[in-house]
């Protein structure tokens, strides 16, 4: 087969993967907000990783394996505070404010990374990565428009949520290079459901049946959509799937409008546009520059 041909089919599998990724990412948001605030959201989060402990059994033998030291095991400790934190936000969120917000406002978290690596990490920030900062910041301004309508508490969740994302994905970033990528996750799965523990006791609801089954179903989706991300980074470049991940915004806002009865609102839309462009341009740029420090819009697990 010529190499052409093998490069177009690669791209059309690394597509193809993506919009799978996102259809699941779509489908978790959706479950979540149909549970919507019957549970309080820390015990709604805690329950989604304690039933997706199960995917978790594969990862107990390399881990042990690992032989972590002390200092590994206080930034794995450290990132699950994070990620906890943002899991809660996000849970918050969701029972509060539309899912085309959600999942735009989700979208800041490679921009966070990016100032962070700047600030932490001693990466460069050259004058055209820093406009697209900017831009997407703006976009963020687009989608929240303080002053000309209510800012709610979810709305701030959410920047919250971006926020805690990318510190634990900075944290990760530092452990990546010492041990093997399923520690990685085995690692963020056992911190973040021991964090939520305490959390999900103090404010306990007794759960039905019902809703234990769609929290499952989430870590269900969550982990199906981790997997197909993988393959799809690993069948073609973030320049061609990073793209893609703007179908998200679109399908979570039909969902909304279909499933909850939220209206479509364009300057979501526009703002999700914005941030996704700047996000691509970052991608593109590390690509050219031949190194990887923006990671894709969902490189974070919820």
């Amino acid at each position: 087969m010529p190499k052409a041909d093998a490069t177009s089919q690669n791209a059309l599998a690394g597509i193809f993967w993506m919009i799978v990724t996102g259809l699941c990412f779509v489908a978790v948001t959706a479950i979540v907000k149909y549970v919507g605030s019957d549970l309080p959201a820390a015990q709604a989060a805690f329950l989604r990783y304690v039933l997706g402990l199960v995917f978790l059994i594969p990862m107990i033998k390399p881990i042990i394996a690992s032989r972590l030291t002390a200092r590994q095991l206080r930034l794995f400790g450290l990132r699950g505070v994070v990620h906890t934190i943002g899991v809660v936000l996000w849970f918050f969120a969701m029972a509060r404010i539309p899912i085309a917000e959600v999942t735009a406002m989700n979208y800041l978290s490679p921009i966070y990374i990016s100032i962070g690596a700047a600030l932490f990490l001693g990466e460069k920030l050259p004058p055209r990565r820093l406009a697209a900062v900017l831009i997407a910041l703006i976009g963020a301004l687009i989608i929240l428009r303080p002053g000309v309508r209510a800012v709610e508490l979810g709305h701030i969740a959410m920047l919250g949520t971006a926020l805690a994302f990318a510190v634990g994905y900075l944290l990760a970033k530092q452990l990546s290079g010492e041990v093997a990528p399923v520690v990685v996750v085995g690692m963020l799965s056992i911190t973040v459901t021991i964090g939520l523990a305490p959390v999900a006791l103090a404010v306990w609801v007794t759960p039905t049946l019902p809703q234990l089954g769609w929290l499952f179903l989430v870590a269900c989706f969550a982990t199906a959509g981790h997997y197909t991300m993988t393959l799809a980074f690993a069948a073609a470049p973030l320049t061609v799937t990073q793209p893609i991940t703007f179908l998200q915004l679109v399908w979570a806002a039909i969902l909304g409008y279909v499933a909850f009865g939220e209206a479509i609102d364009i300057w979501v839309m526009l703002g999700g546009a914005v941030i996704m462009a700047s996000v691509s341009f970052i991608t593109w740029r590390e690509a050219v520059a031949r190194r990887s420090i923006t990671p894709p819009v969902h490189a974070t697990e919820r």
